[in-house]
């Protein structure tokens, strides 16, 4: 794969995505679980965007450091609970991921995801979305010390892949997302391509910004990898 900007080309031998909001339209279930969550517990309701402030952590780190009652772990589990069992209701299969995973797979790129999500979390919607084999690395929020914006899931994915910063492309749908993308010196793509995604504006500019698949795929000169 052949990423051109501006005069340059840069061989692309990684791709690397955010979750939420950009390989699953999963943020409404992530928001009725933890509104069911707030108002249990602390009877309280809590509005998408407060939510979305509170991104970072993963849904563990979230309900700990945002919930008043300390009924922590109960919290928690209802979160799961409510995740997995309206999953179905709430996320839907996307053919146009689906098709652009098996592409990039097909033709040789190492493919990795970096999210803030628990693995319990995610595990669930790769399960329901049967998205599972196609991934060469995963690093959760649960596998990292630091969340996004800071770099180190992208670093440690780079590490496990065996590729070079400059041989990467991390792909996401938020200000987080850009911010350590650019901090770990790989190219960045701002993604509007799902019903509902983090970032109405990037206020950190990425490399590029797409707002449908297609384009995206056909903005690249797709080649196998050697």
């Amino acid at each position: 794969m052949y990423w051109k900007k501006k005069e340059d080309v840069v061989v692309i031998k990684a791709v690397i995505f955010d979750f939420d909001g950009t390989l699953a339209d999963t943020l409404p279930v992530c928001f009725l679980a933890f509104e069911s969550v707030f108002k249990k517990f602390d009877n309280r309701e809590v509005t998408s965007e407060e939510i979305k402030a509170m991104f970072g952590p993963s849904e563990t780190g979230i309900i700990r450091e945002n919930l008043k009652n300390n009924k922590y772990d109960e919290a928690i589990e209802l979160y799961y609970e409510i995740y997995k069992e309206r999953h179905d209701n709430f996320v839907q299969h996307n053919e146009d991921i689906n098709a652009l995973l098996i592409l990039l797979k097909t033709k040789g790129y190492k493919l990795g995801i970096v999210t803030g999500k628990a693995r319990r979390s995610l595990d669930i919607s790769l399960d329901c979305l049967g998205l599972h084999n196609f991934f060469d690395v995963i690093i959760t929020g649960d596998d990292v010390k630091f969340p996004k914006p800071h770099p180190e899931g992208i670093y440690k994915a780079l590490e496990y892949l065996g590729v070079l910063p400059n041989e990467a492309v991390f792909l996401g749908d938020s200000d987080a997302d850009i911010m350590a993308g650019k901090k770990a010196n790989v190219l960045t793509i701002g993604v509007h391509w799902l019903p509902n995604y983090q970032t109405i504006d990037f206020n950190v500019q990425p490399d590029e910004v797409y707002k449908s698949i297609n384009d995206f795929i056909n903005s690249f000169s797709v080649k196998k990898v050697k």
